[in-house]
């Protein structure tokens, strides 16, 4: 059998806290995925479009959905380690230019790409900026590039290639079945192929992938009164 190495492809918007969460978790386990030959590939997507293409509705648009949300994204919060995580006044925004900034960024600056999405995802869920405001945008962006990268970051933005590759990235993840974000696209040592979604699905991805892990593991009274 030809052993092959193993990919993760993970498509994600700064509009979905639970691409946050998802990029978070991959991070936090990047080396130990390393260690196993398993590459990562973080691809900035338009999830507006990913909706329209697919015909799903973001969760609030369905008032049950909406009304359950506050409880998943306050459990979500805490174990993804962010409980500072929260809900701007002015969401949901339309994240084109976020979102193309960071496909330039990908291409020009490959070693800050994967920070800069987390600056960029702060710079919202945390820190409570309209990243889709260009000015907003910039400041975040200022505290990782210069000042004459900041400029270049955002002129290219809004160039047609960055636009269309925006557009290429997010038919890509709908040629894979992609129906919000974060998805994810696996292969495995194998060479088999699956898509995954969610920020809560990593233990059935690392079963996939053939990794060892341990699952979640229900501690009795007496042994967690013996590690008090």
């Amino acid at each position: 059998m030809t052993i092959m190495s193993s990919k993760i492809t993970c498509y994600l918007d700064c509009v979905s806290p639970y691409s946050y969460f998802a990029l978070l978790h991959l991070e936090k386990n990047r080396e130990v995925l390393a260690l196993h030959n398993v590459e990562i590939d973080i691809v900035p997507v338009f999830l507006g479009g990913i909706n329209v293409g697919s015909g799903n509705k973001p969760p609030w648009t369905l008032p049950a959905k909406g009304a359950y949300s506050k409880y998943d994204s306050a459990r979500a919060k805490q174990y993804f380690g962010v409980p500072n995580t929260k809900t701007p006044s002015f969401f949901p925004i339309l994240s084109l230019l976020p979102q193309r900034a960071l496909g330039y960024i990908k291409e020009t600056h490959p070693q800050a790409f994967v920070c800069a999405f987390l600056d960029v995802f702060r710079g919202m869920w945390e820190i409570g900026l309209d990243v889709s405001k260009p000015e907003l945008l910039a400041q975040v962006l200022r505290d990782r590039f210069k000042e004459d990268e900041v400029g270049q970051i955002m002129e290219n933005a809004n160039s047609a290639p960055y636009k269309q590759r925006l557009n290429d990235n997010t038919k890509e993840a709908l040629d894979r079945g992609a129906f919000g974000c974060p998805w994810f696209w696996v292969r495995n040592s194998k060479g088999e192929e699956e898509p995954f979604f969610g920020s809560d699905r990593f233990h059935f991805m690392w079963e996939y992938l053939g990794l060892p892990w341990q699952d979640v593991r229900l501690v009795a009274p007496e042994q967690a009164k013996a590690k008090i």
